[in-house]
């Protein structure tokens, strides 16, 4: 919970803001902590009403405030929700006065190179005394009047005990952990989306919002957080929910690379999610056993491999020549390296890319596995016979001699058709998926080579710093970000697979796997609070960038913390 202190002379002001669960209610409250026996606070709102992805010089709306019984409103005569403003405070009182700032600054957006400038408007203020444990507190909401009921007390009060739930619930019973502060940080991610045409219901099950500020539920990043978002933290039947809920979204053998703000039907331009979700479900097998689950996915995932190896969407399929997956379409983005700026396509890794036939011969053996389970004997040969040849003709195509490594690339979809020796991490999967591709006589040197060039305190670089293309900061302009996105900028999803192919090289090793997490620790106390960014520049001080909160960070860091036993935070940390 975020907490400031203002100290005024002899005065202690602390002021904390909060949210309330399932709602969009926010609660700013201002407490006495030392000083005076009462002092007075007045608090003065600016507003301006936009979607989050406008930029902050939008012209100001023409705003109707009014006082109503219960406190007061603010709308636009655009379809903008109302805001609803009341205090709870002792002696307080509200004094109107319409106005506006000109010119506010917003520094984050003059770094990203937006507009910076904008306009803030304001109606008034609040005053109340404050005294010791008798605060001041502005609730801000979006809720109808009658869903605002609980005092700020009775709110606060909810939210701890939710928490002491949460961590009940995932078996943490250290509260100094690291992993208490992880496991609270992924509940901001499983969320149940609600239909924006009715007030309060449901659409359905859950579903993993990939990222904050900016992100919807992406495919990919779903299924590669879930392990630690959910089935790590007691929520099993969240993650079944998930997993139900895109597999029946697939179309044409591929699950939906993500939905779109305010949609219901998905956008399908991804070569991997798909395979993703074969792991995805692979780990929710192994926590819960769910057998009954497997057998009614199990006819999706047959027909998803027979996609695959006839051929599918974006130049998705198997080459029967040597029984790899090629994907890549002209201006798409399939693979995780996706930045693309207008008809810019960054990375487009057109080809066979070397995690997607990693993860296309992990898919293949897990769904040879269950059909033997359920004595499907002809089809589970079928697919081990695929899954072979993949990994035969893998061995002998994608092993970069030169280098010690994997080809990042091979039979690329460019003008010299050759294959890409770019040093990147995505070739550290095929250690570390349940089936590994690679030979194991080839892991460790890989592994050597990864983590000479690769690693670092906060993840993998997306890009070997001696290539010519690499970017040592993700920063500026969106053209300037996106063409560093993947160009070498520090991911910390990464260290999860780093960390599994570690433990498969040396698997006494754990007090080794430990040390790579360390760096998180003390990230937990900077940039979001309690939370893992998105990404991080390549080189010292290797400053947090992206999303200040991101669904696959948390969740493999978390993974990796629990499988390792990294839980405990530096004793330093207050």
């Amino acid at each position: 919970m975020p907490v400031w202190r203002y100290q005024i002379g002899a005065i202690v002001i602390e002021k904390k803001i909060f949210m309330v669960h399932r709602q969009n209610t926010t609660l700013i409250s201002y407490d006495l902590l030392e000083g005076d026996e009462r002092v007075r606070v007045k608090l003065h709102p600016h507003v301006q009403f936009r979607p989050h992805e406008i930029f902050v010089d939008k012209a100001l709306e023409d705003y109707t405030f009014k006082a109503t019984p219960r406190g007061f409103e603010i709308c636009t005569a655009a379809a903008h929700p109302q805001l609803r403003l009341l205090v709870h405070g002792h002696d307080w009182s509200f004094s109107g006065g319409h106005g506006k700032i000109d010119k506010v600054f917003f520094r984050t957006e003059q770094q990203r190179g937006y507009e910076a400038f904008g306009e803030l408007c304001s109606f008034g203020w609040f005053e109340a005394e404050v005294s010791r444990n008798e605060p001041m507190t502005l609730i801000a909401s979006t809720e109808p009047w009658e869903a605002i009921t609980d005092t700020p007390q009775e709110s606060y009060a909810e939210e701890f005990s939710r928490r002491q739930r949460l961590a009940l619930k995932a078996g943490v019973d250290d509260d100094t952990s690291i992993k208490a502060e992880l496991v609270l940080a992924a509940d901001q991610f499983v969320i149940e989306p609600v239909d924006p045409n009715k007030e309060k219901d449901a659409v359905g099950a859950h579903t993993i919002i990939a990222g904050y500020h900016w992100f919807t539920d992406w495919g990919r990043d779903t299924m590669i957080s879930l392990e630690g978002l959910t089935l790590l933290t007691g929520r099993q039947t969240e993650a079944r929910g998930i997993l139900d809920v895109f597999s029946e979204h697939i179309r044409d053998g591929l699950i939906s690379n993500f939905f779109p703000e305010g949609e219901q039907e998905g956008v399908y331009h991804t070569a991997d999610a798909t395979l993703w979700f074969f792991h995805a479900l692979q780990r929710y097998l192994a926590i819960t056993g769910d057998r009954e689950f497997m057998r009614q996915l199990l006819p999706k995932l047959s027909d998803v491999v027979a996609q695959h190896l006839h051929g599918t969407r974006f130049g998705i399929g198997v080459d029967p020549n040597d029984g790899l997956l090629r994907q890549g379409q002209e201006g798409y983005q399939l693979t995780w390296m996706d930045a693309k700026v207008d008809d810019w396509v960054v990375t487009p890794r057109r080809g066979k890319a070397v995690e997607i036939n990693a993860l296309w011969y992990n898919a293949l053996c897990l769904l040879e596995g269950w059909l033997r389970e359920e004595g499907d004997a002809a089809q589970a040969d079928d697919i081990a016979a695929h899954a072979q040849k993949a990994r035969d003709f893998f061995n002998r195509r994608y092993w970069y001699a030169e280098g010690g490594y994997l080809y990042d690339v091979i039979d690329c979809d460019n003008e010299s058709g050759k294959n890409d020796p770019a040093c990147r991490p995505n070739q550290i999967l095929a250690i570390s998926l349940d089936y590994p591709v690679l030979v194991s006589e080839r892991w460790g040197g890989l592994l050597d080579v990864v983590r000479r060039s690769l690693l670092t305190p906060y993840g993998l670089r997306s890009l070997a710093p001696n290539h010519p293309n690499y970017q040592a900061r993700y920063f500026g302009d969106l053209r300037a970000r996106d063409a560093a996105y993947h160009q070498g900028t520090v991911w910390a999803w990464l260290i999860g697979p780093f960390i599994d192919a570690w433990l498969k090289v040396y698997p006494d090793d754990h007090a080794g796997a430990r040390g790579f997490l360390n760096a998180f620790a003390d990230h937990l106390g900077e940039a979001c609070i309690g939370t893992v960014s998105e990404i991080f520049d390549a080189e010292p001080p290797f400053t947090p960038r992206g999303c200040i909160s991101q669904a696959w960070s948390v969740a493999e860091v978390l993974r990796c913390a629990i499988k390792t036993g990294a839980l405990k935070r530096p004793s330093r940390r207050s």
